[in-house]
């Protein structure tokens, strides 16, 4: 049985895994301990030849335990005195020894320490329910203070009985020591486990998080449960690439790192519109940045969602531009149509788009002019209603010859 009985909230400390799991074990340890008054007080009813006051001492002792029992039951399943799981512990521990001790005492005038009663109290305390080894000797103190209480009170005294005091006396001490090194050896693994379940935890969310930025969510999620290739189709899709106009040129003026720091302030920034979108960033090449929309999650506002991120993704550069002095321009090229997407390769994989529609937003972008965004005839036809786009007219691209192509502006009534 699992420590926290069942399946751990690893947002939870320890502290509060351990305060369930005593609940958990307290209730089962009421029910073992209701079985353990059954079953002797059957033996003493049934059994022939008990005198009658020794069942009379058995009911009466059995009775008042059992009535403890349940209320130690009660209190597990309430919400509010479930949160004293250690103060339940100590009142039932003391109430089944107490009442026997007691009965004993008035009953038949035996003041003699119940090491039986003990002993079984104590295992059953150590095995079922193992936790904080102190609250457990805390148990075994109050018990033996508890019976020279009532010794005193009797009025007995040693006489010729030490020996047999002192042997029972070591008995009862090496089992609460057996007992409490036990339960601290078994909290102290305890320990060692959460630990570990932690540390993996965080490890695993760190791994999740680092699939999440390389693959979408739901890629991620089937990349996990099989091994066979991951490639789908899409009737139709909306695909922008961009590419930072004179950004290489600049390399060689520029120190590499701060070079890369620049680019990774401006891509930051799309990333950002990117999620805010909700389109499919792919990858980043060199200055070229592509997102695709519509995949891997359909989307029937594809067209609509791609272009009003190049639209933002102007804007942002222009105020990239204002708050670093810089004077970047941005290219981008908007196509639409079907595609194939995918996982291939087994090493440094990542998650690709392929098809003519590809091809032609690429060739959008390459033949297209800087600070401005031009899309295909299909792009166009599906934001022609909403969007103010110049027609530039045929131009000639590179194996696609002839294709009429239209200039982005803004969404009508900005």
């Amino acid at each position: 049985m699992w420590w926290w009985e069942k399946t751990p909230n690893f947002l939870d400390s320890y502290e509060e895994q351990r305060q369930r799991f005593m609940i958990n074990r307290l209730r089962l340890i009421t029910r073992i301990s209701l079985m353990i008054c059954v079953t002797v007080a059957l033996l003493f009813l049934l059994f022939p030849g008990v005198p009658v006051k020794a069942k009379i001492d058995v009911i009466i002792t059995v009775g008042s335990i059992a009535i403890c029992t349940i209320i130690a039951g009660i209190l597990c399943q309430n919400n509010l005195t479930s949160r004293y799981p250690s103060r339940i512990f100590l009142g039932l521990s003391w109430s089944a020894i107490f009442i026997e001790q007691i009965t004993s005492l008035v009953l038949f005038g035996d003041i003699e320490p119940s090491t039986d009663v003990w002993t079984l109290i104590f295992i059953t305390q150590a095995t079922i329910v193992p936790v904080l080894w102190y609250l457990h000797l805390i148990s075994q103190l109050g018990t033996v203070g508890f019976y020279f209480i009532l010794y005193r009170l009797a009025n007995h005294t040693l006489e010729n009985n030490a020996f047999y005091y002192a042997h029972q006396g070591l008995y009862l001490v090496w089992i609460c020591i057996i007992c409490n090194f036990s339960v601290y050896l078994y909290e102290r693994l305890q320990k060692i486990e959460f630990s570990a379940r932690q540390e993996l935890r965080i490890a695993q969310e760190k791994t999740e998080r680092l699939l999440l930025n390389i693959l979408p969510q739901s890629i991620a999620e089937r990349l996990k449960q099989q091994n066979a290739t991951i490639a789908d189709s899409f009737e139709e899709v909306s695909v922008l690439f961009a590419d930072i106009v004179g950004f290489t040129e600049l390399s060689t003026q520029m120190s590499p790192s701060k070079l890369v720091e620049l680019l990774n302030k401006i891509f930051s920034r799309f990333d950002k519109l990117a999620e805010y979108h909700k389109v499919e960033k792919i990858k980043t090449i060199g200055d070229a940045y592509m997102v695709v929309s519509g995949l891997p999650d359909e989307r029937k506002d594809h067209v609509k969602a791609i272009a009003n991120m190049a639209l933002d993704m102007q804007k942002s550069l222009d105020e990239f531009n204002r708050e670093n002095n810089q004077s970047f321009r941005i290219r981008i090229g908007i196509s639409t149509g079907p595609a194939v997407a995918g996982v291939i390769g087994l090493k440094k994989f990542a998650y690709d788009l392929w098809g003519d529609t590809v091809n032609t937003a690429s060739r959008m972008e390459s033949h297209g002019i800087p600070g401005c965004i031009q899309v295909c005839e299909d792009s166009y036809q599906r934001l022609k209603d909403k969007y103010i786009l110049e027609k530039r007219g045929l131009i000639k691209v590179k194996g696609k010859g002839e294709m009429m192509t239209y200039l982005l502006k803004s969404l009508i009534g900005e």
